[in-house]
């Protein structure tokens, strides 16, 4: 049996961009509209957002791989899963949040503390300054609880957001395994590479003193991918 068998194949000549009333824009397909995995109408809330998918579905081969469509299975989670759970969704923020990796500094080595007060400070300042998050920094490992206000501040922010909003958060949320990281390229305040960089600052420091296997450079160049998407998404999401 072929591996493309069970892909379907692409059944339109080109996709693209057209108007849906308040729902902002709907990618069509020949002039149709495209669904969700669950029947709803593909339709984002602005039109970069729409041009962004709408380009996933134009570069299609033959067969349809949503796994190479990053945008689109974000639009499908926004509209068929985090629209009916947006409480939950922000919960899953807000935990990260009180475990945030930013807060997370190491006593030794010095090179790495200085690299880490150097490069995480200021983003920990700005979360207080802009976003009125106050974060408790930890050294070491061990679990340092966070202030309960700054926890339930999160989670306000994120229930502030629409659901593609909410959902390109969510993700880079995750990503970074900070916050904190997330709310700085929803805002503008960083890019995602640059967010991402600084999320694996551990991880880089150990790779320059004893250097990095293949696997794990390629899961890296992975992860890296899924940053550039989710910056693209976070970008056109406060687009008109």
């Amino acid at each position: 049996m072929n591996e493309n068998d069970s892909k379907p194949r692409r059944f339109w000549k080109a996709a693209a961009v057209g108007p849906h009333g308040e729902a902002g824009f709907t990618i069509l397909l020949d002039g149709r509209p495209a669904l969700t995995p669950r029947r709803a109408r593909l339709a984002l809330p602005t039109r970069a957002l729409a041009q962004l998918v709408a380009h996933e579905w134009d570069d299609v081969g033959e067969y349809l791989e949503l796994a190479t469509m990053p945008l689109t299975r974000l639009a499908f989670t926004a509209i068929d899963r985090v629209s009916k759970a947006r409480e939950a969704v922000a919960d899953e923020v807000a935990r990260y949040a009180a475990a945030d990796a930013l807060c997370y500094f190491a006593d030794t080595p010095a090179k790495l503390v200085e690299r880490q007060i150097e490069r995480w400070g200021p983003m920990l300042d700005w979360a207080e300054r802009d976003l009125g998050l106050t974060f408790e920094r930890a050294t070491g490992i061990l679990h340092k609880p966070q202030p309960e206000a700054t926890v339930a501040r999160v989670r306000e922010l994120a229930l502030d957001l629409d659901d593609f909003a909410l959902t390109g958060l969510t993700w880079a949320t995750s990503l970074f395994g900070s916050a904190i990281l997330a709310f700085a390229v929803l805002k503008g305040e960083l890019d995602a590479v640059t967010a991402f960089d600084l999320s694996r600052l551990d991880e880089r420091f150990q790779v320059e003193q004893w250097g990095e296997d293949a696997e794990a450079a390629e899961r890296a160049k992975a992860m890296g991918e899924d940053a550039i998407s989710v910056g693209k998404w976070l970008d056109a999401a406060d687009a008109p």
